[in-house]
């Protein structure tokens, strides 16, 4: 009997996978087998329904005072790239995508060296206050931390305040890899390893979902990426409060990291399957077409995938990296690309209520 079939076996069992399965599939090149055994995991929770939303990206601002290699959207106040949107370009944008029907509204931002906390927490007011039907996700763990440095409040003190004034679930960026040798190296400026999933356990025992994400394909090895999915699978155990688990391809293009290649389809793929056999407690993995471009989610639905985000709505930080992909899209494209790939599209809000099935 080879690994894969022995791996087959533990999951058919019911199983939970070790660290040496998780390496084991990261070096096999039986993509069709993992692809099989992925699909067969998604069919037991979402059948062939593969999720998406009608979502508006606003990203604040691209001045930020930290310095990751890995980044191609930051730059320091005065660079002729900079720009940040006041409280009312914010509220303008959202409005101005009302009428595509959005339900969310993600907000995913820089750590400007001027702008205080009570800025922040305007923000979610008026967003909250202008527009109470949308479901307003923001704010990585990385923020949070900054957050609570610049206004001198703990962690759970930011975040109560977030969620008094209408924060309702929180993105699962800022991860990177959760290494200590790797975010020294790429991300030295901005919360460890420990204090992402300190806030995100924080987040997830105040009632807020998050998703959670993987950045790979710069330094990381493949043993730190399975430390990073045991780590993401350990805490759900314990707070059950990820929704979803986003596999991000680095793109090198304007970063400090060009020297590498982008993800190759082969090595997405491989990726999507490894993280829906390991992380058995994650209901959603999800393909953000953005970063992985549209051909490849089209793909990852049948290797794990049963999510490929929404219409997103001028995405800034992955085409700052080169990315080739649209700014947006609309839901006719959306459900064109699910049904061609012969599964069923739902729309669903941010906490996987269904809205409609096509």
């Amino acid at each position: 009997m080879n690994n894969i079939e022995k791996i087959k076996n533990k999951i058919l069992k019911g199983e939970r996978l070790l660290k040496k399965d998780g390496i084991f599939l990261l070096k096999s090149n039986d993509l069709l087998s993992m692809g099989r055994l992925a699909d067969a995991e998604n069919q037991k929770r979402s059948k062939n329904k593969v999720f998406f939303n009608i979502n508006c990206h606003v990203n604040i601002t691209n001045i930020c005072v930290a310095k990751c290699s890995f980044c191609a959207f930051s730059c320091d106040k005065g660079d002729s790239r900079a720009y940040e949107m006041s409280l009312e370009d914010i509220i303008n944008k959202i409005r101005s995508s009302l009428n595509a029907g959005i339900t969310e509204v993600h907000i995913v931002s820089g750590l400007h060296p001027d702008k205080p906390f009570d800025f922040y927490l305007k923000v979610i007011k008026e967003i909250n206050c202008e527009f109470p039907s949308i479901h307003i996700k923001a704010f990585t763990p990385v923020e949070i931390k900054y957050f609570s440095n610049i206004s001198g409040l703990s962690i759970k003190d930011v975040l109560v305040r977030l969620k008094d004034a209408g924060l309702g679930s929180m993105p699962g960026g800022g991860a990177e890899v959760l290494s200590r040798r790797v975010r020294k190296e790429v991300c030295p400026e901005k919360a460890t390893a420990d204090d992402w999933l300190d806030i995100m356990e924080t987040a997830h025992l105040l009632g807020l979902k998050s998703n959670a994400t993987l950045l790979y394909g710069h330094i990381e090895t493949e043993e730190e990426i399975i430390n990073h999915l045991l780590s993401l699978r350990d805490l759900q155990d314990k707070t059950g409060g990820f929704q979803t688990f986003i596999p991000l391809p680095f793109h090198p293009d304007n970063t400090g990291i060009d020297q590498v290649n982008k993800p190759t389809a082969f090595e997405q793929l491989r990726i999507f399957a490894l993280s829906r056999l390991m992380l058995d407690n994650f209901e959603h993995i999800k393909a953000y077409w953005v970063m992985t471009g549209l051909k490849n989610a089209q793909l990852a639905i049948h290797f794990g995938a049963d999510d490929i985000d929404g219409t997103v709505v001028d995405e800034k930080i992955t085409h700052a990296a080169g990315a080739d992909t649209a700014e947006g899209l609309t839901v006719g494209k959306l459900t064109s690309l699910i049904k061609s790939a012969g599964k069923i599209p739902v729309q669903r809000d941010t906490l996987y209520n269904i809205i409609k099935t096509y």
